[in-house]
């Protein structure tokens, strides 16, 4: 049986039990080696958040924004509300359904609360970091949900130590309340926009002290934060912020706009104010939101995700088409891009591999091992629709290359007479320090083999990658929004970052 404690205003307020086997070692040590237990090479989701500000259940209001977020973090989840004088926090290892019940939201009082549902990539897979992270300083009691990396923390938080900072977590986003808290600014707005200019890297953060809500992006906008509306017939319409809109259709909310890069906005009683902290920097968003990480019912950075996987898959079949019977994707990420290619190229499209939607995080392995066995537990072949078959195959990514090898001898070995694997993002050839959990260099196979020598490694007859243009054309925006393409090209926005010595982003600190 795993235990699982939940930690909320005064320590550890609430405990129940899972089937499933082993136990919960340091806080999450062990749960975090079951996640990983069917070593799939994709890269990991960073983290969603979500504010609400000015509704009489907003916790419950955040638990429906965090539930359609769940696919940018499984591994914790946690909401704080306040009242206008109680803040309290409660968060949980585990899924954002398995830790808020009936009973534990009704410890969450207020009507203004904020959300957090993570994977790690920086500090330790444990309780301890998982968000919201209440923090008491010297501005008053402050929680805060963080999304993005910072990449200058190291010196930073040194200092903070030599100041008398006591560091609760091992985690980046407390440095950004620690800051805070030491600032000589004035007010509370001009303590959190001279924080915000100090740090470095990606942040889409949501704070909140017992009467207010911050909402704040990085100077470079790596990662997305919109802002929307619920609205209130009886009195002041609901404020909502959240990582990716297709939270605001469960709550019924209408998008207003994105939260701009170097922009902190705040929610009171009187409404919402905002300043821009920092301007002058070209804005370098993660255009892997569009390839992989966002739901294809999401608007990000300004786009439907939707029609720029569209596009991808088109602009794959003008620049690599290839004869063939069917076009399959390889699900759930793979599926808008191929249909794209399929419509452009005039090949069918079949689902021809069913994932199994029901696979959780920890499975019990057959004595006698199954080959390719994890994979198998995802995805399974259509045979008949394979069978003869000249395929197609469409995925968002090769990272290791392992997981494409073994989905291509799937449908080899389902009959197809010929595997045409086509990427539609160019090859990953760095890692990501912005927030992504990403392998290092080393492991990374397109840093380190030739296309012909990854062809050969995943045993397809052709394999192609969208072009990088193709990519920026793909994803283009009225506004001309500006991508950071470092994960393809290695060309990091910030200037330190050394690509030789750089670690992967799930490194402890």
């Amino acid at each position: 049986m795993i235990q699982r404690l939940y930690q909320g205003v005064e320590g550890q307020i609430d405990a129940t039990r899972l089937g499933a086997p082993g136990l919960v070692r340091h806080g999450g040590e062990a749960w975090n080696l079951l996640i990983n237990h069917t070593d799939d090479p994709k890269l990991r989701e960073e983290c969603g958040v979500v504010a609400i500000h000015g509704h009489p259940d907003a916790a419950r209001q955040v638990y429906l924004g965090l539930y359609a977020l769940q696919h940018r973090g499984q591994e914790s989840a946690g909401i704080a509300s306040a009242d206008g004088q109680r803040l309290a926090n409660i968060k949980g290892m585990g899924l954002v359904s398995e830790i808020f019940t009936d009973d534990v939201l009704a410890k969450l009082p207020g009507s203004m609360a904020i959300g957090h549902t993570r994977y790690s990539t920086t500090g330790d897979s444990a309780l301890l970091n998982a968000q919201p992270i209440r923090v008491e300083s010297t501005k008053g009691l402050i929680a805060i949900a963080h999304n993005g990396n910072l990449v200058n923390l190291g010196n930073i938080r040194a200092r903070l130590e030599r100041d008398g900072a006591y560091f609760q977590t091992t985690s980046d986003s407390e440095i950004i309340v620690q800051l805070i808290a030491h600032s000589k600014a004035g007010t509370l707005v001009d303590c959190i926009a001279d924080s915000l200019g100090r740090v470095e890297g990606a942040f889409s953060i949501v704070m909140m002290t017992r009467d207010r809500i911050f909402a704040a992006r990085d100077p470079r906008g790596f990662r997305p934060l919109s802002i929307g509306r619920i609205k209130n017939s009886e009195g002041p319409d609901t404020i909502v912020f959240a990582s990716e809109t297709c939270a605001f259709d469960l709550l019924r909310a209408e998008y207003i706009r994105d939260v701009l890069p170097g922009e902190l906005v705040m929610v009171t009683e009187d409404g919402l104010t905002s300043r821009q902290y920092a301007t002058g920097v070209p804005q370098t968003s993660c255009i892997f939101e569009h390839v992989y990480f966002a739901r294809p019912d999401s608007r990000i950075y300004g786009r439907w995700v939707q029609e720029s996987r569209d596009q991808m898959g088109r602009q794959l079949a003008r620049e690599s088409g290839v004869p063939a019977d069917v076009v399959v994707p390889v699900p759930d990420s793979g599926v808008t891009a191929a249909l794209g290619y399929a419509e452009e190229a005039g090949i069918p499209f079949r689902m021809g591999l069913i994932r199994n939607h029901y696979v959780g995080r920890t499975f019990i392995e057959p004595e006698q091992r199954v080959r390719d066995f994890g994979v198998r537990l995802k995805l399974n072949p259509v045979h008949n629709l394979l069978e003869g078959k000249r395929v197609v195959l469409i995925d968002d990514s090769i990272i290791r290359g392992t997981t494409s090898r073994k989905i291509v001898r799937m449908v080899r070995g389902s009959g197809a007479k010929e595997v045409h694997l086509r990427i539609s993002c160019p090859p990953t050839i760095s890692p990501c320090f912005y927030g992504v959990d990403t392998p290092s260099k080393s492991e990374l196979i397109a840093a380190n083999k030739s296309l012909e020598e990854i062809r050969e490694f995943i045993e397809a007859d052709s394999l192609a990658y969208l072009s990088l243009e193709g990519l920026l054309k793909a994803c283009e925006t009225k506004e001309k929004t500006g991508y950071c393409t470092a994960c393809y090209t290695g060309n990091y926005p910030t200037q330190w970052v050394d690509v030789d010595e750089i670690l992967p982003a799930a490194a402890t600190i």
